[in-house]
């Protein structure tokens, strides 16, 4: 069964392909009882009174004993989840060639290969709706999932959220599933308890206790919301999609990612805020196929200590706002280049990536109040919640044909598209969604987020220009993308 790993910073972070299906804890059955002997005379008998039923522990006191009331309230919502899907191995042009075949058969053609994937997840409603992370389940096509008392299920993916390392998925058939209750990841304090329940590196439900070593941690590069829990619970490839418990057995958060250089869990393990996993949940249980969040129609800047000194300010927190869109939100509101925000609704925001996710876990529709300095003064700015424009609207299309972008799917460019791939540097061309597997446009190294520019010295302005520019045939296809804010040519045979 293969695990993957991701590497962040300087070292690898390996995410979690976090798991949690339970074995179920073994029922002790009593010992069969004997047969009374009679009593001799004048001898008085021991008693020992029944085991009292334990509770969730109602005092940090109580819980120098033990946490197992806390695991037997959350251990039957967590899951282990199993993807897989086949794949076709990338195909080489000469198998297409005719003389080949004649003379070598299809035995040299492209095989398939079975890829799996497992993580763990957690059940967050009657119906069967689990939560996992994106990774665990991205670009697979079956899905299974195990529960504690060792039923299993297929799963259907109701909605996946790249931009948060978050899916959840549907159990197909059966109902009033064990759940576990939602806690609020704002209420956290550095030193609370915690535990983290899932199945590391396969090896069954596991759980591991720890403490919360830190809150709003950004920048280790893990999704597009960089705004973590930090926690030394043992976490390890197996566990991601997990939840992070509280001491009232509460979920917390989700298990997603560690920072090792050896792959095995060294104590810095980070987990997504619950709060942010209660927007995707609603999503999906709105049937969208997407979350929809606040747009500010602006770009933040971090902060440096060069900066604040030049904007007269004592320390460099908060988040710069480095241009502002006429039209967005931002504008609305009076806000201006120049302009610092340090906190929403009252809580503190000391960078770009913890003022996105505090707008990020609004609902739509309602206004956000912004402490803002500028000039030295601070004021109050109140921000409308509304969702990025699609105009132009997506017309999403997949590239065929013997085209170079074949097995590509490409989008026009919007605000919400912008927002949504986190686009950089241009709103020109189209933009890639996605890549099918044993593609020419897998072979061309396509990425997801990639965005074309021109082909053969013809801009692209719109999907259907694509389609157009590559539908017949060339004697070589030379090729303009941006990827990560830089832009670059190649040519390749047609």
């Amino acid at each position: 069964m293969k695990i993957s790993a991701r590497q962040i910073m300087a070292a690898a972070l390996a995410c979690a392909f976090a798991a949690s299906f339970a074995s179920a804890r073994a029922e002790v059955s009593p010992e069969p009882a004997q047969t009374a002997s009679p009593r001799p005379p004048g001898r008085v008998e021991s008693f020992t009174p029944p085991a009292p039923d334990r509770a969730v522990p109602t005092s940090r006191g109580e819980l120098m004993n033990s946490f197992a009331p806390v695991v037997k309230k959350a251990q039957p919502a967590v899951v282990n989840v199993f993807a897989s899907r086949v794949e076709r191995m990338p195909a080489n042009p000469l198998f297409d060639d005719p003389i080949f075949r004649r003379f070598f058969g299809e035995g040299g053609m492209p095989g398939r290969n079975m890829a799996q994937s497992l993580g763990s997840g957690v059940i967050v409603d009657q119906s069967g709706l689990v939560v996992t992370n994106n990774h665990v389940i991205e670009g697979m096509t079956d899905v299974k999932v195990a529960l504690a008392d060792k039923r299993e299920f297929a799963a259907k993916i109701l909605l996946r959220d790249p931009r948060t390392d978050l899916a959840v998925l549907k159990l197909v058939d059966g109902a009033n599933f064990p759940t576990m209750e939602l806690g609020d990841s704002d209420a956290l304090e550095v030193g609370d308890l915690t535990l983290a329940i899932g199945n590391p590196f396969g090896v069954g439900q596991t759980v591991t206790q720890g403490i919360i070593s830190a809150l709003s941690r950004t920048h280790v590069g893990i999704s597009d919301y960089g705004f973590f829990i930090q926690t030394d619970a043992a976490i390890n490839p197996g566990n991601s999609g997990g939840p992070l418990v509280d001491m009232n057995g509460r979920v917390v958060g989700i298990n997603s990612a560690i920072f090792s250089k050896s792959g095995g869990s060294v104590g810095i393990g980070f987990a997504i805020p619950v709060n942010m996993v209660k927007s995707v949940i609603a999503a999906a249980k709105g049937g969208g196929k997407q979350v929809r969040r606040a747009w500010m129609g602006a770009t933040l800047q971090t902060l440096s200590q060069e900066i604040a000194d030049g904007l007269g300010l004592d320390r460099p927190t908060g988040a710069l706002l480095a241009d502002v869109d006429p039209k967005g939100p931002s504008a609305e509101a009076g806000l201006k280049r120049g302009d610092v925000i340090i906190s929403v609704d009252g809580q503190t925001a000391d960078d770009p990536e913890a003022v996105g996710y505090r707008l990020a876990t609004k609902p739509i529709g309602g206004q956000a109040t912004l402490g803002v300095l500028r000039g030295g003064k601070k004021i109050v700015a109140q921000i409308r919640l509304a969702p990025a424009p699609e105009t132009p609207p997506r017309d999403a299309i997949r590239i065929k044909g013997a085209s170079p972008f074949a097995g590509a799917t490409v989008m026009n460019i919007s605000p919400a598209v912008i927002e949504e791939m986190s686009v950089q540097g241009t709103t020109n061309g189209v933009v890639v969604s996605e890549v099918d597997d044993g593609s020419y446009a897998q072979q061309l190294n396509l990425q997801r987020g990639d965005i074309i520019l021109a082909v053969n010295d013809q801009k692209i302005g719109t999907t259907r220009d694509l389609e157009s520019v590559t539908a017949g045939r060339a004697y070589y296809w030379k090729i303009t993308l941006a990827r990560g804010g830089q832009v670059f040519t190649t040519v390749i045979g047609g």
